[in-house]
């Protein structure tokens, strides 16, 4: 399992310390230091179900000045610009070893994560 947080974020420390209360291995990944590329983005964006624009941060796109129209023919601008600006992604993201991943932004989110491993 992995999670991708911002340490300064209060909901990405509270579903480390879920992660944690439950004794699940996990992998933190500091995606501010550490952004995912496009391929990783694509690959998540796949086991999430969603759409880049679903996982953007509105306020934060709006100032990296990511405005591309929410269609299928910009699809790739919006994933390589979030991968060029990552605090404008989503957190935390959890990725589970059985393939489904996760905006765990609440506990009910994070509890399903760690039922799926």
């Amino acid at each position: 399992m992995e999670i991708w947080i911002n340490p300064s974020c209060s909901k990405c420390r509270a579903a480390k310390a879920d992660l944690d209360a439950a004794g699940v291995a996990y992998t933190e990944r500091r995606y501010l230091d550490d952004p995912p590329s496009p391929a990783e983005l694509t690959e998540v964006l796949a086991r999430l179900g969603l759409e880049p624009w679903d996982i953007a941060r509105p306020a934060e796109s709006r100032e990296a000045g990511i405005t591309h129209p929410k269609d299928a023919e910009h699809r790739e601008d919006w994933i390589r610009s979030l991968s060029g600006n990552p605090r404008a992604i989503q957190r935390p993201i959890i990725t589970a070893d059985d393939g489904s991943a996760y905006v765990a932004r609440d506990p009910e989110t994070v509890r399903q994560a760690i039922d799926r491993g």
